[in-house]
């Protein structure tokens, strides 16, 4: 699906996605990625099983407001020790398909919200 854009020129925004792929401002990726207001970076998660306390740690320390979660094709909830690092950080998560945390990143993004889309492929 393509997405059109609606934002403030060099904010990232996700320009479309598809099976085992999305885009960020035209540019394709299809390996776990954070993706940021100013910056997309590789998330070093090959898959949802693989999920460690320590990649939530990672985006703990980005000093964000929320976090979208995309856990792939279909929804999937890591367990809740995983996920520490952000709860003590005051950092909200929101878990949702990959498809949906492209769509809700490019909202709040648009609002100038401090939020990161951390997509899992698999």
């Amino acid at each position: 699906m393509k997405l059109h854009r609606s934002g403030a020129a060099g904010v990232n925004t996700f320009t479309g996605y598809g099976e085992g792929y999305v885009l960020v401002n035209g540019e394709r990726h299809e390996s776990s990625v954070i993706v940021l207001r100013d910056r997309v970076c590789a998330w070093d998660v090959a898959e949802f099983a693989a999920l460690a306390e320590e990649h939530f740690a990672q985006l703990a320390a980005m000093q964000l407001e929320v976090v979208l979660l995309g856990t792939g094709p279909r929804l999937r909830f890591p367990p809740p020790q995983l996920t520490a690092p952000l709860a003590r950080a005051n950092i909200g998560l929101e878990v949702m398909d990959l498809q949906a945390a492209c769509r809700t990143y490019n909202i709040l993004v648009a609002e100038e919200r401090k939020v990161a889309a951390a997509l899992l492929f698999a």
